[in-house]
């Protein structure tokens, strides 16, 4: 084989490789990256009842009903359409009113949403009460800061 042929082989032989490597990741990437729906696409898409889905939006105000200890009920809404969600279990500290929220669970035939998984998401000013006060006790905590 002449020197020309062996670069030749090489560069193909590497090409196939980074093409089967990407054709991996994305493979990988597909099955492993989990979304979530908006009430609105929720309502609009036609989406199997028995499928584990997410939804994501903001809890309602004056939506939030406790059952009992650990039984709960709310809407869950982006400002255009809201969906009631029925939850068993512990909250999140952070979950309230108006708060953003992303459920796990199934969607029956009457549209109401079964949970399995509560996440509370917060914004970037959130700071947690305790990290607060011992910043206030040491004085490094700001009154005006958001």
């Amino acid at each position: 084989m002449s020197l020309r042929f062996q670069r030749l082989l090489l560069i193909l032989i590497s090409l196939t490789m980074i093409m089967f490597a990407i054709l991996l990741i994305l493979y990988n990437s597909r099955e492993n990256i989990s979304f979530f729906f908006t009430p609105t696409e929720l309502l609009d898409s036609k989406i199997d009842t028995n499928k584990q889905i997410r939804i994501g939006g903001f809890v309602e105000k004056n939506s939030f009903i406790k059952i009992s200890a650990s039984s709960f009920v709310f809407n869950l809404t982006d400002n255009v359409n809201s969906i009631k969600i029925t939850y068993n279990g512990i909250l999140p500290d952070l979950f309230k009113e108006e708060q953003g929220a992303v459920v796990e669970g199934k969607l029956n035939s009457e549209n109401l949403f079964i949970a399995k998984n509560v996440f509370a998401k917060h914004d970037e000013n959130y700071m947690p009460s305790l990290i607060k006060k011992d910043l206030e006790n040491m004085g490094y905590w700001k009154k005006n800061y958001k």
